[in-house]
């Protein structure tokens, strides 16, 4: 099975302000090739940034047959998926574990869907913003491979370079909606 890695950020100038812009950003990386991709919108939040990211990258792939690893450094949409609060979402009508209504619905209905399309698909969360050969570089890799198993120092310094990609071009993505 072809494996694809998918690097995704999300991003929020004024978060939770009336002025808002947001971006988000995606790397798709299968073997040598690469494709990367970016939008952004007004009056929005980090949140349905990082959530945008994720879903533009798997609509992108055209063959569903394949192996996904998704690399975000949010919290918010990985701890979903390996935690499978949406199992307890759905059980719940959308009612979140504070016993609120799940925010941003029509994007997780949206994302849920297009990762169950998928035959294989796994995700991983990383380091945002973390600049290579640092002590924090080192203490988060040591923390990656607690969580998801060893990976050398290069795979991860790659992972780690590709995620500061995908936050470059999230934040291209509020550059070109504040200019519009």
């Amino acid at each position: 099975m072809k494996t694809v890695n998918l690097y995704t950020d999300g991003a929020c100038a004024n978060n939770q302000s009336s002025t808002n812009i947001g971006g988000w950003g995606t790397v798709l990386e299968y073997g040598e090739k690469v494709k990367t991709l970016h939008g952004g919108r007004r009056n929005t939040t980090n949140n349905v940034m990082e959530l945008m990211a994720v879903i533009e990258g798997l609509k992108a792939l055209k063959s569903k047959d394949l192996k996904i690893n998704v690399f975000s450094d949010s919290a918010y949409v990985v701890n979903c998926f390996n935690q499978q609060w949406y199992q307890k979402w759905r059980i719940n009508g959308w009612i979140n574990s504070s016993k609120k209504p799940v925010e941003n619905k029509e994007l997780w209905v949206e994302l849920i869907d297009l990762v169950e399309s998928f035959k294989d698909i796994d995700f991983y969360r990383v380091k945002g913003h973390l600049t290579v050969g640092t002590k924090d570089f080192d203490k988060w890799h040591e923390k990656f491979n607690k969580q998801f198993g060893a990976v050398t120092k290069e795979f991860y310094t790659h992972l780690v370079n590709r995620n500061n990609e995908a936050d470059a071009l999230a934040n291209k993505g509020v550059d070109e909606v504040r200019e519009s």
